[in-house]
C-alpha cells in the first residue's frame, strides 16, 4: 500500500469533502520554496503552505535551534513555571511591536490566539462590573474555526451549521472614504454595549484577499479609543512581513489594545500562537479576588521547542536580507500586476506587500465555490505550482526565499492560464 492509500484509510483532511476530493499529494521533502512528492515531482509552494512558511521549508538554522532545544527541554507546564525560550521570545517580540504592547499570553494556533483576545476583552469589562458583551467585526471576516473565532467571522457556508450557537456580533463594512463617518457614528451608538472591535488589518485573507486602505483603519481605531472600545488587531495572517512592513499595524499610527499572532511566528515550522496586550488590560486582571483571573490555558502553552523555532525565525526575519527579499517580491508583484491588469479575463488585481490577488471575471460575483477554482487549482498543480484559489480569486503568497526564476515561472503560467482557461 502506498502513502496515499494508507492516508485515505485513516485520515480526515481539513476543508475537504472527502467523498468527491481527489487523493492528496504525498509530500516527503521540502527545501526553500520547494516541496517534493514521493515520486520526486517538484512543486513551488506559492501559498507558503497555508500562509505559514516565511523562510522556506526545512530551514537548516531553524532545524539546528529546534534540535538544540529538544536535547535540553522539550516541555514544561507553564502554570507556575517558566523557561528561557518563552521569556526571550516575549522580550524580543514586544521590542518590535507597537510600544503599548506590554504582556504576552501564549497559546498554540491562530484561532486560540483570537479566543484569548476575545476572552480578555469580555472579562476586562466583567472584572470592572460592566456588562459589555457585543463584538464589532468586519463583514466577510475570518478569524478562525473555534467557536469564539467563528462568532467574530462573517456568516457563511463555513459557519452555517453553527450559526444559532454563535454569540451576538455587529458586522460592519470595511472602511472607505465614503462610509467612514457612518461607521464612526455606528460605533458611537453602540459603545456602551461593545466589548471590542476585532479586525484583519489591511487584508481580509480567506474572504478573497479583500484589501482596504490603512488611512481609514487608522480612523476607526482612533475612534474606538475615543469611545473606550477595545481593539483587537488579528495579525495571524499579516504579521511578520506579509504586508511589506514587519506588522500591518506599522501602516497605522493608532495602536491597537491587543494583537494576535501565529502562522509566520515560527517560520511555519510548528504550531504556536500568542496574544499581546497593553498594561492597562493586564492590570484589570490583577486582584486579590481569584475569580478575576484569566482562566485560559493549553497543555502545550509556550512549548519550549516551538518558542525556540520562533526565536530562530525571528533571527532570520530581522536579518536585513529578509527585508531585501520582501522588497524584491513586492516589486516583482507590482510589475506583474501592471502586465495583466487590463487583461479581459481579469476583473481586478490588487496587491499589499508580498500578497498579490487576481480576481477572474466569471460573469458572477466572487464566490468561494466558483467552479473556476478547481480548474485553476489542477492547472497549476500540473505545472508544479501550489496555488489554492479562493473561488475565482487567485493569489500568490510565497516564502520570502523564493527565487526570481520560480516567481517568474509562476507569473508566466498565470499568463498562460489566462489564455487557455
Amino acid at each position: 500500500m502506498n502513502l496515499v492509500e494508507r492516508d485515505l484509510k485513516v485520515i480526515w483532511h481539513p476543508y475537504t469533502q472527502m467523498k468527491t476530493a481527489k487523493p492528496p499529494i504525498p509530500i516527503v521533502r521540502g527545501e526553500g520554496a520547494l516541496l517534493f512528492d514521493e515520486n520526486g515531482k517538484k512543486y513551488i509552494d506559492a501559498v507558503s503552505s497555508w500562509w505559514v512558511n516565511i523562510h522556506g521549508h526545512a530551514h537548516p538554522y531553524i532545524a539546528k535551534k529546534v534540535a538544540e532545544q529538544l536535547s535540553q527541554l522539550e516541555h514544561v507546564i507553564f502554570a507556575g513555571f517558566t523557561h528561557p525560550a518563552a521569556v526571550e521570545l516575549a522580550e524580543r517580540l514586544l521590542a518590535i511591536l507597537p510600544d503599548n504592547q506590554q504582556k504576552v499570553f501564549y497559546s498554540d494556533n491562530g484561532s486560540t490566539a483570537v479566543e484569548v483576545a476575545i476572552k480578555m476583552c469580555l472579562q476586562f469589562w466583567n472584572n470592572q462590573g460592566q456588562s459589555r458583551t457585543r463584538m464589532l467585526a468586519f463583514k466577510n471576516a475570518y478569524h478562525g474555526d473555534t467557536f469564539g473565532a467563528m462568532a467574530v467571522s462573517g456568516r457563511s457556508a463555513f459557519t452555517a451549521a453553527f450559526d444559532t450557537l454563535l454569540f451576538d456580533v455587529e458586522f460592519i463594512d470595511i472602511p472607505t472614504k465614503d462610509n467612514i463617518e457612518d461607521l464612526k457614528s455606528r460605533i458611537s451608538d453602540l459603545k456602551s454595549e461593545l466589548a471590542c472591535f476585532i479586525f484583519e488589518p489591511l487584508v481580509q485573507g480567506s474572504s478573497g484577499m479583500i484589501m482596504y486602505e490603512a488611512q481609514y483603519l487608522n480612523e476607526l481605531v482612533a475612534h474606538c479609543r475615543k469611545e473606550h472600545v477595545l481593539t483587537i488587531d488579528d495579525e495571524v495572517f499579516t504579521g511578520f512581513g506579509r504586508t511589506g512592513k514587519p506588522f500591518a499595524a506599522n501602516h497605522i499610527t493608532e495602536q491597537p489594545d491587543i494583537m494576535c499572532f501565529s502562522k509566520g511566528l515560527t517560520g511555519g515550522t510548528m504550531a504556536l500562537g500568542l496574544t499581546t496586550c497593553t498594561q492597562q488590560i493586564f492590570d484589570v486582571f490583577l486582584s486579590d479576588d481569584k475569580l478575576k483571573t484569566l482562566f485560559h490555558g493549553h497543555s502545550f502553552t509556550a512549548n519550549p521547542v516551538a518558542c525556540s523555532a520562533a526565536l530562530a525565525s525571528m533571527d532570520l526575519f530581522l536579518d536585513p536580507a529578509t527585508a531585501e527579499n520582501i522588497d524584491r517580491i513586492k516589486n516583482a508583484h507590482a510589475q506583474f500586476a501592471e502586465r495583466i491588469k487590463h487583461h479581459p479575463k481579469i476583473k481586478n488585481v490588487r496587491q499589499t506587500g508580498t500578497i498579490i490577488a487576481m480576481e477572474w471575471e466569471t460573469g458572477d460575483n466572487t464566490s468561494y465555490f466558483s467552479s473556476l477554482r478547481d480548474r485553476l487549482y489542477e492547472y497549476f498543480l500540473d505545472a508544479g505550482i501550489i496555488l489554492r484559489p479562493l473561488g475565482n480569486v487567485l493569489y500568490i503568497l510565497p516564502p520570502y526565499c523564493i527565487t526570481d526564476t520560480d516567481l517568474n515561472y509562476i507569473y508566466s503560467k498565470i499568463e498562460q492560464a489566462l489564455e487557455e482557461i
